[in-house]
């Protein structure tokens, strides 16, 4: 087994390494500042940006939960690799060949991710081969009856899995792999007389991750001796969790990112047709319900834009209708505008696209309804609405929808609404929408706290409930002249300030809700905004904050005060950086090596960024 990886390959990685990009193939980024981007943390569901990227120095900090670290540490913990995976996988993206030095050995514990990654690229390869041999002249042939030209088949990655037992078996173990890493990578099953291939006589997707790797993969039989399910997955592995990957991300990220849009689809075929029609922004799940972790996973790369839109298809069956109201009863987990689609005569967006054209498939998502109306009329499809009992009924299913609809400014409208379909008088579908109002659970506010606020918060926090230390007074006066002086503070600024990190939990939630309500800030409503956003047992606080005598008393320079109180909380961040990397220039040791002078840029363009904020 190869030996450790050399320290000066690792800081040659982590040198050539933009972590920018890196992080982007997870999390939305904006600029937030003098080389800083800001994003939804990948690492613990957040309604307000807290996690942190400076690129210059390399280094990526969440202030909600504290995970920090540079890009190999990133590629850990997202990616739940080892030291030396994370370095093996970064430099085989910037195609940089790493040296070992002899005489130790990497021990790995349980199966090596690496390994199993690399076994699924092998079978993504060897299966896209096949796809061209005589035996899958019926795979091919499905494939050109569905309107795909064999273009699109090198584009998503398609191919043929052979009838037999265990021809993938044999390629792979030719390669080095065993039988055991095998069926880890659900490649192969095991059986009463050993392993055999679990995809035989098949067209095969690869399904990956953001990065573009194989985690696994969805198959369709296409033989009438074939026993098994129409579709068959990849099952549950160390690499692939079907609950967390959605086939066509990697092909679809940069558009949902860009465009603030996603759209779910039911298959991979309806992947390709909506790609191949021009709509970059489709994925569908693998198997299963479109769930909680997908929603986290498209709400980071949409970087949770009140303006962002995620537009569902539904099939017209009762299969589709279920499908809606699951959909519905996680909407309010998304901060975007939740839509359905549904084409007509019962068509999916692949058997659109064969007989009505490209266009069709585009029309189809232009043509969308908010998803609460569809899962309304959804909802009461099935009942006969001419008796007196099905109205009712009707009314018991429908109500806590029109309660659950995020924005209460459409409520009202929508009980009208369903007072019409259901010709109910308004006041009987109003009295059941407030009782269904008060029995369902109440939506999510734009604020989640953080662990260490919740076990901290208790009712009525006020300025007396701070600790009494100098790190809380500076976080205190910062925040104070950010309330009420954010215009001489300024908006560029302001805008940095919201991501600083801030010690004490109280004071954090109202750092949050100053971010949320940063697109007020010019206006007359910046502080309602502000208690808007912030939860109940804070907005005491916040109104002696706003109100609160400052330090400075003297009119004509307190907004200079301000500005200066605000940018020593951001120049604070930026010494305990320094004083980190000089730490680490010390234990390098050698001011003459290639580290060193790594840290050393890496300090000059501090310096240069901590410059700027005081001359700005």
């Amino acid at each position: 087994m190869a030996g450790r990886i050399k320290a000066s390959d690792v800081e040659e990685v982590k040198r050539r390494t933009n972590i920018a990009d890196l992080v982007s193939d997870h999390v939305a980024l904006k600029t937030a500042g003098i080389d800083s981007m800001k994003g939804l943390c990948p690492f613990h569901d957040e309604r307000s940006p807290s996690f942190h990227v400076r690129p210059a120095l390399g280094y990526f900090h969440c202030f909600g939960c504290g995970e920090s670290g540079d890009a190999i540490s990133f590629v850990q913990k997202v990616d739940h690799l080892s030291f030396a995976e994370a370095v093996e996988r970064l430099a085989a993206k910037i195609h940089y060949v790493l040296t070992y030095e002899e005489g130790t050995e990497r021990r790995e514990d349980g199966p090596n991710r690496a390994r199993l990654l690399a076994a699924n690229q092998g079978a993504n390869s060897y299966f896209r081969n096949q796809l061209m041999s005589e035996e899958a002249t019926e795979a091919r042939a499905f494939l050109e009856r569905r309107g795909f030209a064999a273009s699109s088949w090198e584009q998503f990655g398609v191919g043929y899995a052979p009838k037999s037992w265990d021809a993938l078996t044999a390629h792979l173990r030719t390669q080095g792999y065993t039988p055991q890493e095998l069926v880890q990578a659900g490649l192969v099953s095991e059986g009463n007389r050993g392993v055999y291939d679990r995809f035989r006589g098949r067209i095969v997707w690869p399904i990956r991750d953001t990065s573009g790797q194989t985690l696994g993969f969805g198959a369709r039989k296409l033989y009438e001796d074939d026993n098994g399910p129409k579709y068959l997955n990849t099952p549950e592995t160390p690499v692939y969790h079907k609950s967390r990957v959605l086939y066509g991300i990697d092909l679809a990220k940069k558009a949902i990112s860009r465009n603030r849009k996603a759209v779910i689809v039911e298959g991979y075929t309806d992947v390709m047709a909506c790609h191949l029609a021009g709509v970059e922004v489709a994925v569908a799940t693998c198997g299963t319900a479109f769930g909680a972790e997908h929603i986290t996973m498209l709400r980071r790369m949409m970087g949770d834009d009140a303006a962002a839109e995620v537009i569902f298809t539904f099939d017209p069956d009762e299969a589709g209708q279920k499908a809606a109201l699951r959909a519905f009863s996680e909407e309010q987990r998304f901060t975007a505008q939740t839509y359905a689609a549904v084409a007509p005569d019962g068509y999916d967006p692949a058997d659109l696209r064969l007989h009505k054209g490209d266009e069709a498939v585009r029309e189809l998502f232009e043509r969308k309804v908010p998803l609460f109306e569809f899962a309304l009329r959804q909802s009461i499809a099935r009942f006969d609405l001419n008796s007196v009992e099905g109205r009712v009924n009707a009314l018991r299913q429908a109500a806590p929808i029109v309660a659950g609809i995020k924005d209460p400014s459409l409520r009202p409208g929508y009980a009208r609404e369903l007072a019409r379909m259901l010709g109910m008088e308004l006041g009987e579908v109003q009295q059941a929408v407030r009782g269904a109002s008060k029995q369902a659970p109440q939506p999510q506010s734009n604020y989640t706290p953080t662990a260490e606020v919740v076990e901290t918060i208790r009712p009525e926090i006020t300025l007396s409930s701070l600790r009494n230390t100098p790190t809380v007074w500076l976080e205190r006066d910062a925040i104070m002249a950010m309330l009420q002086q954010s215009q001489a503070v300024g908006t560029e600024l302001l805008s940095q300030a919201v991501t600083a990190q801030v010690t004490e939990p109280q004071l954090r939630v109202v750092r949050d809700a100053i971010a949320q309500a940063l697109p007020y800030v010019d206006g007359d409503r910046f502080v309602q905004a502000v208690l808007d956003a912030t939860p109940p047992t804070h907005q005491p606080l916040v109104r002696e904050l706003v109100i609160a005598t400052m330090p400075q008393r003297d009119a004509a320079q307190l907004a200079e005060y301000s500005r200066e109180v605000v940018i020593s909380l951001l120049d604070r961040d930026l010494a305990s950086l320094k004083q980190e990397l000089l730490a680490r220039m010390q234990r390098v040791g050698d001011s003459g090596s290639e580290a060193s002078r790594r840290i050393q840029q890496q300090l000059a363009a501090l310096e240069g960024a901590r410059r700027a904020l005081r001359h700005d």
